[in-house]
């Protein structure tokens, strides 16, 4: 048998087998009960400055006259 047909056949049957498992757990990792914190932090990152812009490096807070953003 040539190496050719033998990586097919191991491609066609245990690699997919393999390949949809690992697929399986990672969603069942991307929506286990602990997560959502994590994950609502993340999509809050581009509203965390909308009444200001985000302070320069070596100011400690935000220009306070700076009109919000909407």
């Amino acid at each position: 048998m040539e190496i050719y047909t033998l990586l097919r056949e191991f491609a066609d049957s245990w690699m997919l087998l393999f390949l949809f498992v690992f697929f399986m757990g990672i969603v069942a990792w991307a929506f286990r009960p602990g997560s959502t914190k994590i994950y609502e932090d993340t999509a809050s990152i581009p509203f965390r400055h909308v009444d200001a812009p985000a302070p320069v490096e070596g100011e400690a807070t935000p220009a306070a006259d700076k009109e919000a953003r909407t």
